[in-house]
């Protein structure tokens, strides 16, 4: 007797298999979510199966803030936890000395961050300094290290104040729209100016060409907000080997293609007509031309654009939250602008790079946005060689980290942890004068990081940061609006730092 099987049948028993081998692999994983830590002996945080704790950040019941507030808090006893990031072991640092080994004793052991993007399916962010790992990391920096030296940064200050004046005098050419802004896109637009002109040698002036295509691309590039965009990030994160198979990257394929084509012609251009000018892609061409160098064009393209990104952004968000606590302390303001008076009368108006270094209550002002307001809420590192660490608690075995297990460092935790600062919801720059500074612990404040991974364009953001605060203040009084909250609410739609509603302030004009 045969038997045979109908076509529907047999996609009946395809199905039902394909469904055991999915609900086999979920029940693994779910599993080796649970049992890793405590095999371990590590002591746990609360964590809900498959995606942990990120469904409250996608279905907007927690900013990404307050989430990384949340998990600092959980076992405040515990010098590190475990917990998983769907399938990557994660441990949560929460001690400053166990941070110092982790990124500068034993940099060799923790050197690269976790792979966000395959570089072969989105090479401009997978090529670029952030992503890199282990000696094209370094040889990297090595290169791009001589765009931010002292002397670099003199020579930047005249296309970036030239930057900020075209900021300035938009207002004083335009009062109306000073009476009521909102910040973040006034700030990202002078970040594309400087970005365009120190990067790309290009001149854009993004508060008149207010359409102009590098600040539509800035936006468009740096956008993170919604659940489908986390939904995304997510996915890039914990499944790239799926992301990889679907052709999905960090970056759409328009803004690819601009980035790509704007740094081909600038290269293009600069090769035939021997155009030299002293930044970050003359470094880049001069490393290509090299006999042993296997730069091209592609490595030359991602770097350019990490520089963009975090301009645009992350420098645009530090003048954000500055602005906005000089808006609601008028008294640390009239401080600033004092300073700012005795360094313009010294100096017959012209601010030098000396000058603006030596600017103290400024520098105080800056640090402590920095650390109530840091660029990155969270640091990362990733594990390479096994590697012993002490017991989390007193009387405990010492733990063994093993490779690719991924680091993270919570450093809005840090920068709010009342043991470290006290009282850390006030805006205070006295913090960070030259005799309270002393009694800060090291590594509980990272606003850029620490060690070799710190961020190498750090002096850069500063320097452009007090240059048009500088001469916002020359000319206006920062006034808070109907729009500026006190205290702060953050936006719960967004993965970086953004007030709810935005960044609303008011420029008076000075009558001096």
């Amino acid at each position: 007797m045969e038997f045979s099987f109908s076509p529907s049948f047999s996609f009946y028993i395809l199905l039902i298999t394909l469904i055991a081998i999915i609900a086999i692999k979920v029940i693994s994983l779910i599993y080796f979510q649970l049992t890793y830590w405590k095999k371990k002996g590590v002591p746990t945080m609360l964590n809900y199966p498959l995606f942990g704790l990120n469904w409250m950040v996608f279905f907007g019941k927690k900013s990404f803030q307050e989430l990384n507030t949340m998990i600092y808090e959980m076992l405040p006893g515990e010098k590190y936890v475990g917990t998983m990031d769907f399938a990557t072991p994660l441990l949560i640092v929460r001690d400053p000395d166990l941070l110092k080994d982790i990124m500068v004793k034993q940099f060799d052991h923790f050197p690269d961050h976790r792979a966000f993007v395959d570089e072969n399916i989105d090479p401009i962010f997978g090529k670029n300094i952030f992503s890199l790992r282990g000696e094209r990391w370094k040889e990297m920096r090595n290169t791009l290290s001589p765009s931010f030296t002292a002397s670099k940064m003199r020579f930047m200050l005249d296309l970036v104040s030239k930057c900020s004046d075209e900021f300035v005098n938009y207002f004083i050419d335009h009062p109306e729209a000073a009476k009521e802004i909102e910040m973040k896109d006034a700030f990202t637009r002078y970040t594309t100016d400087v970005i365009a002109t120190v990067a790309f040698g290009i001149s854009v002036n993004s508060m008149k060409d207010r359409d102009n295509i590098f600040f539509r691309k800035g936006v468009e590039s740096s956008k993170f907000d919604g659940l489908l965009n986390a939904i995304k990030f997510t996915l890039l994160r914990t499944c790239p080997n799926f992301m990889k198979l679907l052709g999905i990257g960090f970056l759409t394929p328009s803004t690819a293609k601009f980035f790509n084509d704007v740094v081909r012609e600038t290269v293009q251009a600069r090769d035939e007509k021997g155009i030299v000018r002293p930044d970050m892609i003359h470094l880049l061409m001069q490393a290509r031309d090299k006999e042993s160098s296997n730069l091209d064009i592609k490595d030359i393209v991602a770097q350019a654009f990490i520089f963009f990104l975090a301009g645009f952004d992350t420098s645009s968000t530090l003048m954000c939250f500055m602005v906005h606590e000089l808006a609601v302390h008028p008294e640390i303001q009239d401080k600033l602008y004092q300073e700012i008076n005795e360094v313009l009368l010294r100096t017959n108006g012209e601010i030098t790079y000396e000058e603006l270094s030596k600017m103290e209550y400024m520098e105080m002002i800056m640090n402590e946005t920095l650390r109530k307001y840091p660029p990155a809420i969270f640091l990362d590192r990733v594990c390479v060689k096994q590697t012993v660490i002490p017991s989390s608690s007193p009387n405990g075995k010492d733990f063994i980290i093993e490779p690719d297990t991924s680091i993270w460092i919570p450093s809005f935790g840090f920068h709010h942890d009342p043991k470290y600062f006290p009282d850390p919801e006030k805006f205070d720059p006295e913090r960070f004068n030259e005799e309270n500074k002393q009694n800060i612990i090291p590594y509980t404040y990272l606003p850029f990081g620490m060690g070799p991974r710190r961020c190498i364009g750090e002096r850069f953001a500063l320097m452009e940061t007090k240059i048009v605060i500088v001469n916002i203040l020359k000319k206006f009084i920062i006034k808070r609006t109907s729009k500026t909250p006190d205290p702060v609410v953050f936006d719960r739609k967004s993965f970086n730092l953004k007030i709810e509603g935005g960044f609303w302030i008011s420029l008076e004009q000075r009558k001096n």
